[in-house]
């Protein structure tokens, strides 16, 4: 028997690895059915002892010997290169898989990571801030502190300088000797403030005539003291006459000095414009 010439040779090995997957597939199938082909042409062949030559083993690439049986060529072996490309298919799938998920871990990862660094940051921001805040705060309450401080330091000086400005404008107490002249002299102050009219001679003078100097002088003997109401005191005034004629500020006894005169003065120079006037009894 004699076979067609195969002008197509089947790829090596070297080759069968640069194929592509699908073609791999397709590389195995087609050897496995010429696996099988081989197979049954080798049992025809095995019949008809001799009817093969040597030219025909030439054509066809293959050698076919009498009475020898074709070696078979199991399915199982036929498969055996598919099978392959799946697991190494199946294996690169994995890996890529593999890889696929470290990476989505290390992003994971580094997000939280991340994620925790931002929340440490607006933690720290926050802080800041809030120190910040008391900060000025702080700062804002001593300012104010101060500044009361300061104004209050300030009004009590003012009002320290003005008491100060008040002693030193006030006059001091003018102190007077405790006899006629003194008696005379605080008197015509007093006259003085209260604008009325006299001197220290005119006063003097009518003293010495009516109570020569006695302060405690009274007249029991006259009209007044037929009536009742004698005349006292430095310059011999009656009670009624010192009631109404009293100058505000001096004593309402009328044995007192600077009282009496004050009250004579007043009453003179209602009656005769001043004790300076007065030249008798009055």
């Amino acid at each position: 028997m004699q076979f067609s010439t195969v002008t197509k040779k089947l790829p090596g090995v070297s080759s069968f690895n640069r194929l592509s997957k699908k073609h791999k597939v397709t590389a195995a199938g087609s050897t496995a059915a010429a696996a099988v082909l081989l197979a049954v042409v080798g049992v025809e062949a095995t019949a008809g002892a001799g009817s093969a030559t040597a030219a025909s083993d030439a054509t066809t690439g293959f050698s076919v010997s009498a009475g020898k049986p074709v070696q078979q060529i199991s399915a199982q072996s036929s498969l055996a290169p598919t099978k392959a490309v799946k697991d190494a298919a199946q294996h690169k799938a994995d890996l890529a898989a593999a890889a696929k998920q470290r990476v989505a871990e290390a992003a994971h990862k580094a997000a939280v990571k991340k994620a925790a660094a931002e929340h440490k940051a607006a933690a720290h921001n926050a802080a800041v801030h809030e120190a910040a805040v008391k900060k000025a705060a702080a700062a804002k309450k001593a300012a104010a502190a101060k500044k009361a401080a300061a104004t209050k330091a300030a009004a009590k000086k003012h009002a320290a300088a003005k008491k100060a400005a008040a002693v030193k404008a006030k006059p001091a107490a003018k102190h007077y000797a405790n006899n006629l002249d003194g008696w005379i002299r605080q008197s015509l102050a007093i006259m003085h403030a209260k604008h009325i009219p006299g001197s220290y001679e005119g006063i003097h003078r009518n003293i010495m005539r009516e109570s020569s100097g006695n302060p405690k002088a009274i007249n029991l003997w006259d009209i007044n003291a037929r009536n009742g109401i004698p005349s006292k005191g430095l310059l011999q005034v009656i009670n009624p006459t010192f009631s109404t004629y009293h100058v505000s500020g001096t004593s309402w006894n009328i044995y007192n000095p600077v009282a009496n005169i004050t009250a004579a003065c007043n009453y003179a120079a209602d009656r005769y414009g001043s004790m300076d006037n007065v030249n008798s009894a009055y």
